[in-house]
């Protein structure tokens, strides 16, 4: 079958698993002869590598990014009465852990050239009860960190950086995961760092928060059966460690594959009706996504399905307007540059192993199909 008929998959992990294999199953076996499934030295190793690449003086595995998330909360003692600000332009776990913790998503808007949470809105949404702020690093682009980091400072708050769409992404010259109180990265198999089923880690480099953490990932426990407060079942496993550590060896490889591809998308959409994605300034975009805007995307949607091209719409309806937060009081316009992005944006396929020339039938299909 030629390229040009052949079918583009939304990703494909099965050339990464191919290259991967021989490794992958070695390292099983040497596992299994520990006989240590469970918090084990591939567990150890990989979090010390991953904080040392990260530029975190720790890093506390957990069993995903959703737990990554709440252990964070927890950690820093935010619960009932709490305010958290952040960004309804996102998967729901990021608010979902604040309802789970027992405090109170409350929903600033987005900046309109890149989805990241806007400070402008921040400032606004900030009382008495706001103890953090969450910034999500959508799609791979990175918050704008610095001035988030001194809303914070003024205020006393925390800031939980949500980075599990964003591993390797990096502002003036640091990692995502580094420029907040915390960071929480997800190993879900289709981040850019993912393992082959769930997985997620903490980013600190406050001790006591490390401590507090090791302590509620693992049912509460100080020690063997010895219990402090109520807490999770939430461990990554030695075999995930194992494959991530791997790897982790070629991460920095993997994201400029990503940006290369990213890169020949934007080439072929200047001039167009598309509006690429933007770059952060002093940083780096992961691209755990490719994400344009672009006008009557429904029908340009509808195309590209018609042409055997997937696409992804993230996301349809802002996490404020969603019947689980009814009851906070928002409405259509209160948000308005979120609700607009709902209308516009649209997610194409972008991975290391991906074909430029599926790229480039991909931007052919959308330019053709705006007219």
């Amino acid at each position: 079958m030629s390229v040009v008929n052949e079918p583009i998959p939304f990703l494909d992990l099965s050339g990464e698993y191919n290259e991967l294999e021989a490794e992958w199953f070695a390292a099983i076996k040497e596992t299994g002869k520990t006989g240590r499934y469970i918090l084990g030295p591939n567990v150890q190793a990989f979090e010390e590598e991953l904080a040392e690449h990260v530029g975190s003086a720790y890093a506390v595995s957990c069993a995903n990014g959703t737990d990554a998330l709440m252990l964070s909360l927890r950690a820093l003692g935010i619960g009932p009465g709490d305010e958290v600000i952040t960004t309804p332009y996102t998967f729901y776990a990021t608010a979902e852990v604040i309802s789970l913790v027992g405090a109170t998503p409350v929903f600033a808007d987005i900046l309109p050239d890149c989805f990241t949470i806007d400070p402008a809105s921040v400032k606004e949404k900030i009382t008495n009860k706001t103890k953090a702020i969450m910034p999500v690093h959508i799609f791979g682009h990175p918050a704008r960190m610095d001035e988030l980091n001194a809303i914070a400072s003024k205020h006393g708050l925390a800031v939980v950086e949500d980075a599990a769409q964003s591993y390797g992404a990096d502002l003036n010259g640091k990692r995502v995961g580094s420029l907040g109180t915390t960071g929480g990265f997800s190993f879900y198999p289709t981040k850019v760092l993912g393992c082959y089923g769930d997985g997620g880690i903490i980013t600190t480099s406050d001790a006591a928060i490390v401590e507090s953490l090791k302590k509620l990932r693992n049912h509460g426990a100080s020690a063997p059966f010895m219990h402090d407060e109520v807490g999770y079942n939430s461990r990554l496993d030695e075999v995930q460690a194992a494959l991530l550590r791997i790897k982790l060896r070629k991460l920095d490889d993997d994201v400029a594959k990503r940006r290369a591809v990213a890169a020949r998308y934007t080439e072929l959409f200047a001039g167009s009706a598309v509006t690429a994605p933007s770059l952060p300034e002093n940083g780096g975009h992961a691209f755990n996504l490719y994400t344009v805007r672009m006008p009557d995307r429904d029908r340009v949607r509808g195309v590209l399905n018609d042409n055997g091209i997937p696409s992804s719409h993230c996301y349809p309806l802002g996490l404020h307007l969603q019947e689980v937060y009814q009851d906070l009081g928002y409405k259509v316009g209160d948000l308005p540059v979120c609700d607009k992005a709902s209308t516009e944006a649209l997610s194409l396929p972008v991975y290391p192993a991906m074909k430029m020339e599926h790229a480039e039938r991909i931007a052919k299909t959308i330019i053709d199909a705006i007219g």
